[in-house]
């Protein structure tokens, strides 16, 4: 080869080499916040001791009802106050996803009138909590082509409005699951002048659309998940009087009996300790996820302790992506992302 086609080629190589150089996209370093604090040898199988918490999106008043979309691979979330639901994707971050989202009556109000908690139904429709709206809807459009146009799935219960549902879950069967406390009413509290059921409530809708009445008698419900199986039913308790996680079996036409502690998080409370239980998520191993005093707590399905992801401002809900490996955590105004485990 001549010395001037050496040339030429180590000059189109260098080019080359600039240009794949150009066009690689570089990813993102995000702040870290809290940390691991392990309290039984077996938080080692659940998540890794390198794990961190990434802050991947913030700037929300209160963020709430995550829910990871796999076809789309986005995770949708609640900003409550600001009546609006962001999404947030590895490459464009965060974006409004659709507004209003919990609350479409022309008539002004106050409070946090916006979506809570958020789910799919057993078709892939987004199912929202829809505090203002004081309904459980569903969006009645693609998930790719958001709209804020609503079908009420339940509104009432004996011919009275719900005060606010809060968090959602289906069982296996099509069957709707929520809670129904009073916190996204204008005072939120049980003294609201429009508070209509005299109690906070967790219902199931069948699947010819009919309410049904399980619990009336936890002060603040909250969370709720099934175990693997759908034989258990775990509900969060939001009230800083009873600071505790209740275990249900679920019997005969999905009646709820047989109600305890599962875990009492009394101890945790304090000064400088943000949260309450709140959200949470059961992974297929029977692994509890579950926002409460301090954090993210993380329970085996015997409600052992296994350790916390400690984090300074209140934790409001978690989710899970399909493989399990990362979980997703509403923190106040930040949206956090834990990769658990390669």
């Amino acid at each position: 080869m001549s010395y001037r086609k050496l040339f030429t080629a180590i000059l189109i190589a260098t080019a080359a080499m600039s240009c794949n150089n150009n066009s690689v996209v570089k990813k993102p370093v995000y702040k870290t916040a809290g940390n691991i604090e392990k309290t039984d040898a077996l938080l080692d199988a659940v998540i890794s001791s390198s794990a961190k918490a990434e802050i991947i999106a913030e700037g929300f008043e209160w963020s709430e009802g995550p829910i990871w979309i796999e076809k789309q691979k986005m995770l949708l979330f609640s900003d409550v106050p600001t009546n609006t639901i962001y999404k947030w994707t590895e490459e464009k971050g965060k974006e409004i996803y659709l507004t209003p989202s919990g609350y479409t009556d022309p008539v002004k109000r106050g409070g946090e009138m916006g979506s809570n908690g958020l789910t799919t139904d057993n078709d892939g429709n987004l199912v929202l909590c829809q505090h203002g709206n004081r309904q459980m809807g569903r969006m009645d459009a693609p998930l790719d082509k958001p709209a804020a146009v609503f079908t009420s799935i339940a509104a009432t219960y004996n011919g009275k409005k719900f005060s606010s549902p809060n968090d959602a879950v289906y069982n296996s069967n099509g069957e709707l699951f929520f809670t129904d406390p009073p916190y996204g009413l204008e005072t939120h509290g049980d003294d609201d002048p429009k508070k209509e059921i005299s109690f906070n409530g967790v219902y199931k809708v069948k699947k010819d659309g009919k309410v049904v009445l399980l619990l009336d008698s936890i002060t603040r419900p909250n969370g709720l998940a099934f175990f693997p199986g759908e034989k258990k039913l775990i509900i969060a308790n939001s009230d800083p009087a009873k600071p505790y996680w209740y275990l249900y079996d679920v019997g005969e036409n999905d009646s709820l009996q047989n109600g305890r502690i599962f875990f009492d998080a009394s101890a945790a409370m304090g000064k400088g300790v943000h949260g309450l239980p709140d959200g949470l998520k059961i992974d297929t191993k029977g692994n509890v996820f579950a926002t409460g005093p301090g954090g993210v707590w993380i329970f085996n399905s015997e409600a052992k302790l296994l350790g916390k992801i400690k984090l300074d401002g209140p934790a409001s809900n978690c989710a899970l992506s399909p493989n399990e490996k990362t979980l997703y955590i509403t923190n106040d105004m930040k949206l956090l992302r834990v990769k658990l485990r390669d």
